[in-house]
């Protein structure tokens, strides 16, 4: 009898976990209870990265039971996932797992190059992004497999091993385009009067702070009222904020205030610590890092746009932070203000207008 279709909230989890009346739980094999408290689901924790914490304490994972990689994937899971931001590990759990299938009965310094490009090139027939992604992982965890001992060598680094590479997103939006979709108005009730369930005004806010700040969904969603003082914006990325933890100030000008205070007038709640919230008060971008609700807005917006105004192309949220990128007025005003520690990046993947060259002398 095939095993039962997972649901959609347990995917990428760990065997035998679930997410269940809030909490992650462990459904206990048959003759192991005392193990886990005489339980035969034992709650490991409300959050992920808890869930992670609980787990490891209990097996007590030893740096000598590293034999296979699949000992080694498994320790990763238990002490290296739970450090990484909650959206992170929550969509690397499933991606480690895929690469312990293929290569977790191996011993660590049996591993070559060769296995990493045969595991790419089939991969990347269905998943390119993915594949990348997660070779990127399996690197990271010979990085690891080497603090701890189990190999003295990185296979993949030694072996000069290359991903393909994938070309960057190239969708522009057109200033025209941004002024359609601010040109939708607040829906109206059957009387006439301005839809308070509508959040048209406040997706108008966050459109205006996006491409003038160029901050990464998570950042904006995440902006409490305490960040926004006299002499500006006061952001620390949340993509740095446990390696360098530099802070970035977006200094105030009129459209910054501006939109700002397009922002407030939005908010559903006057007293939420949030500037964009729901009308619980709460923010739209969770700590486990979905934004599901976001997302939803969004595509009701977009729905929108495409069918009351002149735009044909949709465009995602995440080109608004390319734009930015793009109108900068010089490569190191865009690097600033996407917070890269190099120009590179922001170049090649996020300045999206073609470069304007001026012919030679000639003869």
């Amino acid at each position: 009898m095939p095993p039962r279709k997972r649901n959609k909230e347990n995917t990428g989890l760990p065997d035998r976990w679930r997410f269940y009346h809030g909490a992650y739980r462990y459904q206990v094999p048959p003759g192991y209870e005392h193990l886990w408290d005489g339980k035969k689901q034992f709650t490991l924790g409300k959050t992920l990265s808890e869930a992670y914490r609980v787990w490891a304490e209990r097996l007590e994972q030893q740096t000598g039971d590293l034999k296979t990689l699949g000992d080694i994937m498994d320790r990763y899971a238990l002490e290296v996932l739970p450090a990484k931001a909650a959206k992170t590990a929550r969509e690397q759990a499933p991606q480690l797992r895929r690469l312990r299938g293929a290569f977790g009965h191996m011993h660590p310094t049996s591993f070559k190059p060769m296995h990493a490009y045969a595991y790419r090139d089939k991969r990347s027939q269905k998943a390119p992004t993915a594949a990348n992604r997660e070779l990127e992982i399996l690197s990271h965890v010979f990085t690891k497999a080497i603090e701890w001992g189990a190999l003295e060598r990185h296979p993949m680094i030694e072996g000069k091993f290359r991903k393909k590479k994938q070309p960057p997103r190239t969708r522009y939006v057109e200033d025209w385009e941004i002024v359609e979709a601010l040109s939708l108005e607040q829906k109206l009730t059957g009387k006439g009067k301005a839809n308070k369930n509508d959040r048209t005004l406040a997706v108008h806010a966050y459109i205006s702070l996006k491409l003038l700040t160029g901050l990464r969904r998570t950042d904006l969603l995440r902006l409490r009222m305490a960040d926004i003082t006299e002499d500006g914006i006061h952001v620390i990325p949340s993509k740095t904020k446990h390696s360098s933890g530099k802070a970035t100030i977006y200094e105030w000008s009129p459209e910054l205030q501006e939109a700002v205070d397009k922002a407030r007038a939005a908010r559903p709640v006057d007293i939420s610590p949030w500037l964009f919230c729901n009308r619980k008060g709460e923010p739209y971008q969770r700590e486990d890092g979905t934004a599901n609700a976001f997302d939803s807005l969004w595509q009701r917006f977009m729905d929108r746009v495409l069918a009351e105004t002149k735009v044909i192309e949709r465009f995602q949220e995440r080109d608004l932070r390319a734009k930015t990128a793009t109108d900068a007025e010089s490569l190191e005003h865009a690097r600033a203000l996407l917070s890269h520690a190099s120009a590179s990046t922001t170049n090649r993947v996020y300045r999206r207008k073609p470069e304007r060259v001026k012919p030679g002398k000639g003869r």
